[in-house]
């Protein structure tokens, strides 16, 4: 008896368990598909906006980027993923800057962790959602974000500063010399004590002999 009832018990327990397998696969047939067809609905694909595909530069209207070459992204970098090459060029007013050249970002070997991002101090950094990277070698894996042309800077010298009002420059002229000639008078006084309290010293020392001469 105990065997047949273990026989039907597990018949039943088959069955529940089919009974729920088709249950999930029925559920799955009536549900909206969301396979994407692609390549043949790349026009209309949408990726979405947090998507990290490849890092980029951010440029303005005027095709500048605000990226200065500090190194900070290259530093959080946890595998060398970014190089920075930088130089020194001079402005009009003489002082010297330093400019990105030329910033290499190797696609192969990002790990999207976007320290470089958080980290750029003048948010000159982004990742876009253009998934379509694949390539037949690694080499070309290798980008340089700063590929567009740099619009030509103005190297005109400055404008100069408006012209102080020459009444408040003489004022300034005029304090500037009174305080001189204070500075000078007090150090011709203080020069002037020091000599006579030299000299008074110089004539206690030369008359103190004279009177011991005349006690003995």
């Amino acid at each position: 008896m105990s065997s047949i009832k273990e026989y039907f018990s597990e018949i039943g327990s088959g069955l529940k368990s089919l009974v729920t397998g088709m249950a999930v696969t029925g559920k799955e047939l009536v549900t909206p598909k969301i396979t994407e067809c692609y390549p043949e609905n790349r026009a209309t694909l949408k990726i979405a906006d947090r998507f990290r595909a490849e890092l980029t530069l951010k440029y303005d209207e005027q095709g500048r980027h605000k990226c200065i070459g500090c190194g900070i992204c290259q530093m959080n970098c946890p595998n060398g993923t970014i190089q920075l090459v930088t130089k020194m060029v001079e402005l009009p007013d003489g002082k010297k800057k330093r400019k990105l050249d030329k910033y290499m970002y190797d696609l192969g070997s990002c790990t999207f962790c976007m320290l470089c991002v958080t980290t750029c101090p003048q948010d000159a950094l982004e990742f876009s959602n253009d998934f379509e990277q694949a390539t037949f070698t690694r080499g070309s894996l290798l980008k340089q974000l700063n590929y567009r042309p740099e619009p030509a800077e103005d190297l005109s010298a400055p404008a100069p500063k408006p012209a102080m009002d020459p009444e408040q420059l003489a004022k300034i002229k005029a304090a500037a010399l009174a305080k001189a000639a204070k500075i000078k008078a007090e150090k011709e006084a203080a020069a002037k004590a020091a000599q006579s309290a030299n000299a008074a010293t110089t004539d206690a020392a030369s008359a103190k002999p004279e009177d011991d001469n005349k006690e003995k």
